[in-house]
């Protein structure tokens, strides 16, 4: 059995009040004006939402093992994604893939330069994987970088990278080739790219099917130079690392597709007790009640297998052990959201196909839920890994 702590309930509490009286207000107004609102990221920073996994020597919580940083994590990337799953993508990628590569293979120094700013807010960091030809297959990144004295020059693109270009924006950490190995296979090492560095240009925001006040740009860089010791990790290890980066983030993307569930949940029972058709309301429906309980049921289950694999994380699990689980969560709660969403918008008829209601913009914001840090596909063929079968 998992239970959540009553200090993780309290934490709930807390984030759930900030996101309901901060974001909630304004949410529809920053989709509908792709605004991305950077005095609220400060606010979130000033909450600790963003130093829940760092040590306190950083500025963060120093939440370890038992005490449950990575599941506080969760939490509040499921508080902020009930009422804005935008917010909620901006604190997983601002932790889970800017602040914790350099948390986990920087140096002394890399952690002492860039962690006390990202980790109060005060800026963010992006994570520089995906390429126009390089997705799923990660391993055929494109980038280049050779090392010219004691500077790399990066040559390359990268594609659909979060937090990468907006004001407050310090960091990107990229992949790129950085050589061959005697086998033939490329070297992949990470390295670490300043905002402003010449050569390296955010390009213009994406427009996006949904996520609309999320930053998300293309990334390019034409002889980009950067000092040599912005190497990240072990060279010819970058693409290991990423690799391990992400298994953390498909929890914390579970656990922004719970928020999108439990949204889904509320406005649809709160909906059905309202909407009066035929003399009642259309809750006392079988055809409407029904649906609704099956998104009860895929939420309950979804937020279980979300925060086992956030408590396996804290308890510091087998790798193997905590990997697939990682897996089965991301993919079981990203297509239940997708779900959710069609049941929702169902529920709602013609009005939930009205840009007015919330529940037009989650129908949106849910589809990528089920791509990003790993599609549905790969899921299954990491949980088929995971059983021992040689799959493909």
């Amino acid at each position: 059995m998992f239970e959540l702590s009553r200090e993780h309930e309290e934490f709930r509490r807390t984030v759930r009040e900030f996101a309901e009286a901060e974001i909630a207000p304004h949410a529809a107004r920053w989709d509908r004006e792709h605004h991305f609102p950077t005095d609220v990221v400060h606010q979130m920073g000033d909450l600790g939402l963003f130093g829940l996994t760092a040590p306190e020597e950083y500025g963060g919580a120093g939440l370890e093992g038992a005490d449950g940083g990575f599941t506080s994590l969760c939490l509040a990337i499921e508080e902020l994604g009930r009422v804005d799953q935008s917010m909620g993508i901006t604190l997983q990628a601002g932790v889970g893939l800017g602040i914790n590569p350099v948390l986990t293979y920087g140096t002394d120094a890399q952690k002492e330069r860039w962690l006390p700013d990202l980790v109060a807010g005060r800026t963010l960091a992006g994570f520089g994987l995906t390429e126009p030809g390089a997705g799923s297959d990660a391993g055929a990144t494109a980038t280049k970088a050779r090392l010219d004295g004691d500077e790399w020059v990066i040559d390359g693109a990268k594609q659909f990278i979060t937090n990468s270009g907006s004001a407050i924006t310090s960091l990107v950490n990229i992949t790129a080739r950085t050589g061959t190995r005697e086998n033939g296979k490329p070297e992949i090492s990470t390295l670490m790219v300043p905002a402003g560095t010449p050569g390296f240009t955010a390009e213009k925001a994406y427009d996006k099917l949904g996520w609309h006040a999320s930053d998300t740009h293309p990334l390019s860089f034409e002889e980009c130079r950067v000092p040599a010791e912005n190497l990240l990790g072990e060279r010819g290890r970058g693409y290991a690392q990423f690799l391990a980066t992400l298994d953390d983030g498909r929890v914390a993307i579970s656990a922004l597709s719970v928020g999108c569930m439990q949204a889904c949940l509320d406005l649809c029972v709160a909906y059905a007790g309202e909407r009066q058709t035929f003399g009642g309301p259309i809750g006392r429906k079988q055809g409407v009640a029904f649906q609704i309980a099956d998104l009860e049921v895929m939420l309950q289950a979804g937020r279980m297998l979300t925060y086992r694999a956030a408590a396996m994380k804290d308890a510091g699990a087998p790798y193997q052990q905590f990997k697939h689980a990682a897996s089965i969560a991301k993919l079981q709660t990203t297509e239940a959201a997708v779900t959710a969403t069609r049941i929702a918008t169902q529920v709602f008829g013609g009005y939930g196909f009205m840009e007015e209601y919330p529940v037009a913009r989650f129908y949106r914001d849910a589809k990528v839920l089920e791509i990003g840090e790993g599609t549905s596909e790969v899921q299954r063929m990491l949980i088929a890994r995971g059983l021992g079968l040689p799959v493909e």
